[in-house]
């Protein structure tokens, strides 16, 4: 009996393997995309799963067989930095940090504001406040954004900076005192 049990249960599971690798449809902000992993889960503002049902089918056809994800944004157009690179980049850029420095980190949260300024909204990681300051007058001198959009109204929106410098060099280990 228990060799019949493990006999069924490998050939259900290898049947059902297939169909939960397959991905549902991924629609954001009304049009379908292949994948929503690039998408910051700060602009997410509601994401709701419709079954592989007849109805979920006959309304977005057979892509819709492993169901759909619908994701609405808080915008429907993202914010734009008008720079040929990354707005991470663009700022690493702009601030000195020599090659013999010790590496360091700075982490920061900001917005997006409808007028496309950048305005920091919280620093999460400082490994050296001399960078902070280099980070932030950098941004400080940074172009304006071409803002996030909404109903074609602009609107706030956020990012994550992360700067660490000089490129490719790890952190030092802060030293920890441990007593025994």
């Amino acid at each position: 009996m228990k060799r019949y049990a493990l006999t069924l249960f490998a050939l259900l599971g290898s049947a059902l393997l297939p169909a939960a690798a397959q991905k549902p449809l991924y629609i954001v902000n009304g049009r379908e995309t292949e994948e929503i992993a690039s998408i910051p889960p700060e602009d997410i503002e509601r994401v709701e799963t419709l079954p592989a049902d007849e109805e979920t089918i006959a309304r977005y056809g057979l892509r819709a067989s492993n169901g759909v994800l619908l994701v609405t944004l808080r915008y429907d157009s993202p914010a734009v930095f008008p720079s040929d690179s990354t707005f991470g980049r663009y700022i690493a850029r702009r601030v000195e940090w020599p090659d013999d420095e010790p590496a360091a980190r700075v982490v920061l949260r900001y917005k997006i504001t409808p007028e496309g300024r950048t305005v920091v909204d919280q620093e999460l990681e400082v490994t050296d406040k001399r960078l902070r300051r280099r980070v932030l007058k950098a941004l400080g001198e940074a172009p304006l954004w071409q803002p996030a959009r909404k109903n074609g109204v602009p609107v706030e929106s956020e990012g994550v900076l992360r700067i660490q410098l000089p490129e490719g060099k790890r952190i030092p280990r802060q030293a920890e005192l441990v007593f025994r």
